[in-house]
């Protein structure tokens, strides 16, 4: 071998070990960035929600508890194999908040018992038919508590509350009855399984209590408020930004204003699910027993669909069409304005008293001065449409105050239902500003000086006459 080939075949394997070296190192450079990007996503997931941390420590306190049937024998030789059951308890049935964790520790825990009950009975019953008609009821059993029990699944309230519970009740029926076909220990069986049900289902419950507990009624309540004011604070960035000439615009508060309407109008499922758990939770903080929860979901309700006419709105403003007659424009401008600043403020302050808990004040001047403005709107469109020959010019600005005339029917909507949940939970009332306290309500002889929101009717908008094309 020549000195020259001698040279290549060095180079050759310098070179293929170079691209060896280069490959594995730009893995490693791939990985660690990788783990980087996780750590940093995982480090701002804790810092804004610091529960999430706080729940997963409390899930691995939950199953280290309960795992100790497995570490010490007096426990494992009094329950056995059966004791995985309680660990199986801990991973399904403890969830984020206390409500849902106590709804599915009560769904499991008494769907067990009625379904080992009922699935003794059964046993019994195929039992004493022989051993040729044994299996045979035993099947039938489990095919009618099968198709009986999936159908009641689809009622909506069941649905809602008690799926979990029906779908352990199935699993548990046909696991005890099966079994009695194979052992004779079946009521051994039941009282095992549903101890270690119950153990499990109420070491999450405590632990869920007791380690910083996280309330979905809190939850709740919490993003109820937080929905009105989001709205409230749009309505009052929609008063500046509408009938500018300017065609820029600034994106990034558009891309704002986008997210904090979507985050409200795709809040139904939550709220409903927030509901559902509030609804199993003792008291606790400001919230009693019977806490008027279902009030927040149509508090949510109306707040949907105000925001439904916000983004209409937002999306006239955003698209500049709402050009019309330089007269007729000037005129609208001023009341376009003072109204949803006006509604933007009265959403905030509903806003505060839901998550103060303090009754609104009565009487309310920001909602009076909409009724005015609304009327002088109103009257303002009609005597200019009557006038005006261009009607298509005409009808932009006809839209827009439509469309504020509507909202501000359902900022009305939703200072009655918050005032009635005001009445309903109890809010305490503010003592300043001339606005009487409990105290004073309670000491007054005429209670009725000290009417709520709700008792304004001289001051309701009706929708049909709010419409400025009618």
């Amino acid at each position: 071998m020549t000195m020259m080939e001698m040279e290549s075949e060095n180079t050759e394997k310098v070179s293929v070990c170079l691209s060896g070296w280069l490959w594995i190192k730009g893995i490693v450079a791939k990985m660690m960035a990788k783990i980087d990007e996780i750590a940093k996503q995982t480090e701002k997931m804790a810092k804004d929600d610091p529960r999430k941390l706080i729940h997963s420590l409390k899930v691995g306190i939950a199953l280290t508890l309960v795992s100790l049937f497995y570490y010490f024998q007096p426990l494992y030789s009094n329950f056995g194999v059966s004791a995985m059951w309680a660990v199986m308890t801990v991973v399904v049935v403890f969830e984020f908040s206390v409500g849902a964790t106590l709804g599915k520790g009560l769904n499991r825990g008494v769907a067990t018992l009625v379904a080992g009950v009922l699935g003794i009975g059964a046993n019994h019953l195929a039992i004493v038919s022989g051993k040729t008609g044994q299996p045979i009821l035993i099947g039938l059993f489990v095919f009618l508590q099968a198709v009986l029990s999936t159908f009641i699944r689809f009622f909506p309230k069941v649905k809602a509350r008690y799926d979990y519970g029906m779908l352990i009740f199935i699993l548990t029926f046909s696991m005890v009855s099966i079994s009695g076909l194979r052992t004779n220990e079946i009521l051994e069986l039941v009282q095992k399984r549903l101890s270690t049900v119950l153990i499990g289902a109420a070491t999450c419950v405590v632990v869920s209590i007791l380690v910083c507990p996280v309330w979905a009624g809190e939850d709740l309540h919490v993003l109820v408020a937080q929905d009105i004011d989001k709205l409230g604070n749009l309505l009052e960035g929609i008063s500046d930004e509408c009938f500018k000439t300017s065609e820029g615009g600034d994106s990034k508060n558009e891309r704002s204003n986008l997210v904090s309407l979507n985050s409200v109008l795709d809040s139904k499922s939550n709220l409903e699910n927030l509901a559902n758990f509030a609804k199993w939770e003792p008291c606790h903080g400001r919230f009693m027993y019977r806490h008027p929860w279902k009030q927040y979901l149509k508090i949510g309700n109306l707040t949907r669909q105000c925001a439904c006419r916000v983004e209409a709105l937002n999306g006239y403003v955003n698209s500049r069409s709402t050009q019309g007659p330089e007269g007729i424009v000037g005129i609208v401008q001023e009341s376009f304005s003072r109204m949803s600043s006006e509604s933007g403020k009265v959403l905030k302050e509903l806003a505060s008293s839901i998550e103060t808990m303090t009754k609104p004040p009565f009487p309310d001047p920001a909602l009076v001065n909409l009724k005015i403005d609304t009327k002088n709107l109103k009257s303002l469109l009609k005597s200019k449409l009557l006038e005006d020959t261009n009607l298509l010019q005409m009808m932009p600005v006809a839209a827009v105050a439509s469309l504020l005339i509507d909202t501000v029917i359902y900022v009305e909507n939703i200072a009655e239902a918050v005032t009635e949940l005001s009445s309903l939970a109890k809010f305490k009332c503010k003592d300043a500003n001339g606005i009487p306290g409990e105290s004073a309500m309670k000491n007054s002889k005429n209670p009725k000086q000290f009417a709520t929101r709700g008792d304004i009717s001289s001051v309701r908008i009706d929708v049909d006459e709010a419409d400025p094309m009618k």
